[in-house]
């Protein structure tokens, strides 16, 4: 049964057994399609706090909207699937628009954005077992290291067990890592190619085997240096699409980074999230059907 975006509540208030019966009658798909890439479009930013797109500090916030603009993104040829946190996963299957799509589920969403303890990123999302028991289909954690800040040895040994227990599922699981700093307070990410190549030397070394371990990885400063970074690991990679700027000649130049860093070995396809489903020309449809074209 699929239901509209004003009935969610009212499912929720009165049927959630409803939940886990969507999970069980969804239609599933290998993770890498017939054209050998993958495209997913990310919708986990909320659960941490971070709502805004650009100038906008609460775009995100708005749960029907994000709901619509997923729809669509999802609905687009060449759209393999999507990650999320639960609530939005469970949204969207109630909605019905996961049939045949990867399903990628949050597991770590502790480290606040802005907060004294965002370093310590604990796993609030998705444990392996509810990826598991609502068959979807990866997961995803974000690792971010500051060498300065302890908190970053809890996420480190956290994550690490969390490549044990989802590859004793043979799940995939795709490592987001990032070498972080504070700067006046707030946390940056050092996208030169030295921090990119030590953040993937870093994760792909994670708990007691990498079989089921992917990469998430931003493009590095300098886009022409992605070969270099991408030469400390054999894993598989997709691109981190991240957000850019409100200008569209940003988007552009984003596209453009992308497109280079996309003919590398071991980059097999794109993560995007804000930048596709809150695009500066705000035409969600463009600017997917434009992502998917790269690849």
């Amino acid at each position: 049964m699929t239901i509209s975006i004003t009935d969610l509540a009212t499912v929720r208030a009165r049927h959630p057994e409803a939940i886990a019966e969507a999970a069980a009658r969804r239609a599933r798909r290998a993770l890498i399609g017939a054209n050998g890439r993958l495209m997913i479009v990310a919708a986990d930013h909320p659960a941490r706090g971070a709502l805004g797109v650009g100038d906008r500090p609460l775009a995100m916030a708005d749960r029907a909207d994000l709901l619509e603009r997923l729809c669509i993104a999802l609905s687009r040829p060449g759209v393999d699937g999507v990650l999320a946190t639960a609530d939005i996963l469970e949204d969207l299957l109630l909605l019905g628009v996961l049939d045949g799509k990867v399903v990628m589920g949050s597991m770590n969403r502790g480290g606040l954005a802005g907060a004294s303890f965002e370093m310590d990123d604990r796993f609030t999302g998705h444990r392996p077992e509810d990826i598991e028991r609502l068959r979807f289909d990866a997961g995803k954690l974000l690792l971010r290291i500051d060498y300065d800040d302890p908190g970053s040895l809890a996420t480190l040994e956290s994550a690490a067990r969390a490549v044990d227990a989802m590859a004793a599922r043979r799940l995939p699981l795709f490592i987001e890592p990032f070498m972080a700093r504070r700067v006046d307070g707030r946390v940056r990410n050092d996208l030169s190619t030295e921090a990119v190549t030590r953040s993937i030397a870093i994760a792909s070394g994670l708990g007691g085997t990498s079989a089921y371990t992917w990469l998430k990885l931003p493009v590095t400063a300098d886009a022409d240096d992605m070969a270099q970074a991408l030469e400390a690991s054999t894993l598989p990679a997709v691109l981190l699409g991240g957000e850019v700027g409100r200008d569209g000649r940003d988007q552009e130049a984003a596209y453009e980074r992308w497109r280079k860093a996309l003919r590398l070995p071991t980059v097999q396809g794109l993560v995007v999230g804000r930048s596709l489903l809150y695009p500066a020309e705000g035409d969600v449809e463009n600017a997917v059907d434009t992502a998917v074209g790269l690849l």
